[in-house]
């Protein structure tokens, strides 16, 4: 995806969210988003799922919509999304999921409730906790040089490992340009090094630590340390010790070549122009995101995850209070948001803060958050966010859910 002016989050224009780049590929025939109004699922589609200890929700919580099935069928019918898909957690373990729209436009078919996305920068919050962990195990100091690990291999006009920490790279505060900004529309297999070297063909944005900017550079550089500290690949190690520890049931990282989505899953689409049709970009090779956002989740796994992270149930105590250490970082992602390790905090209109992530990638949007008292929200949406409204609109939804 091309990354887009503010983000990070990707939205990255927030954009570069894990990854953001917006790539015009040809798919099937492409589908006018007129259709989509009539796809709403109706009220009482909203789903009560069975409650931690596995009694079903009163069948009275579906009679009628309530706010956030409301804030879903909104960002179908006003926001022009194709297909919205949440998970909420409450504060005693109990999950509802909910859907509104269209899960493929070509057929009509029904959204997948909990169904698998693209989640983009998201990705960030599990490679950072991998690098967190091999710190508490002492092989990784976060305010090590990168040349410790990657000697010679990051040299460019402002840019020298020597003066650059691991720190620096998990907090977006190293200065290295995006690499995402510069790959065009061409649709392939990005080996890790490749996309490091086209982030080197240009300068520096800032010297490191003087200043905060999203850059999918820095989760790449910081993937490849993972390997040459442990031997084995980066997805493997996130598999071994992210999804199998917390039982990430339908989280993976794609093998290289794999541009499908394994279980079922609602299609992605894109917008060339803002008049033009939607296409579907489901199928996609995702290795340019790699380490910055190239995974493949659901809501429930993503608020599985985030929830396990602020619990102590992933990193030692220090290293979590090290993540949750934040720098400014409003010109990507809002007003009083601030940036810690891979790990993104919010306030809540209600009081209190959310910590998560969120993603963008070419057909998705990802936007959520965890609480430090249990509760837990991600919201999808099939058609990557490339203006501010339809953003505010995704974090709204978040935000009812999370105060609900």
């Amino acid at each position: 995806m091309r990354a887009q002016t503010r983000q990070g989050l990707p939205s990255p224009t927030r954009q570069q969210q894990g990854g953001g780049r917006r790539r015009a590929v040809s798919a099937a025939a492409a589908l006018v988003i007129g259709v989509m109004t009539t796809g709403v699922l109706a009220p009482s589609s909203a789903s009560a799922s069975a409650s931690a200890s596995g009694s079903a929700a009163p069948a009275a919580a579906t009679a009628r919509p309530d706010a956030v099935q409301r804030a879903l069928d909104s960002l179908v019918r006003d926001d022009g999304m194709p297909a919205a898909l949440a998970s909420v957690q409450d504060r005693d373990g109990r999950t509802r999921t909910y859907t509104a729209g269209v899960g493929d436009l070509a057929t009509g078919s029904k959204v997948p409730r909990d169904g698998q996305v693209r989640i983009g920068s998201n990705t960030k919050a599990f490679t950072a906790v991998v690098v967190l962990q091999l710190v508490g195990e002492g092989k990784i100091g976060l305010d090590t040089m990168v040349d410790t690990y990657l000697p010679g291999l990051v040299r460019g006009e402002g840019i020298d490992g020597r003066h650059i920490t691991v720190r620096q790279l998990l907090q977006h505060t190293s200065g290295l340009p995006n690499y995402s900004n510069y790959l065009g529309d061409d649709v392939r297999y990005y080996a890790p090094r490749e996309l490091l070297d086209t982030a080197l063909q240009h300068p520096a944005d800032f010297a490191p630590g003087t200043s905060w900017k999203y850059s999918n550079t820095n989760y790449v550089l910081a993937g490849l340390i993972v390997q040459k500290v442990t031997g084995r690949p980066l997805a493997e190690e996130i598999d071994r010790r992210v999804i199998k520890r917390i039982g990430l049931r339908h989280t993976y990282f794609p093998a290289p070549g794999d541009a499908s989505i394994r279980e079922p899953h609602p299609h992605g689409y894109l917008r060339d122009a803002a008049d033009g049709p939607l296409r579907d970009i489901t199928e996609i090779d995702p290795s340019w995101g790699w380490a910055a956002g190239q995974m493949v989740s659901t809501n429930s796994d993503l608020n599985r995850f985030f929830s396990a992270l602020l619990a102590g149930h992933l990193l030692p105590s220090a290293q979590l209070a090290e993540m949750r250490s934040t720098v400014p970082a409003e010109a990507t992602f809002g007003p009083a948001a601030r940036y810690g390790l891979g790990l993104l905090s919010r306030p809540l209109p209600c009081g209190g803060l959310s910590w998560g992530h969120g993603g963008s990638f070419p057909g998705y949007e990802t936007r959520g958050g965890a609480t430090d008292d249990g509760r837990a929200t991600n919201v999808a949406v099939t058609m990557q966010l490339t203006d501010e409204a339809g953003r505010r609109s995704l974090e709204r939804a978040v935000d009812t859910a999370l105060c609900r």
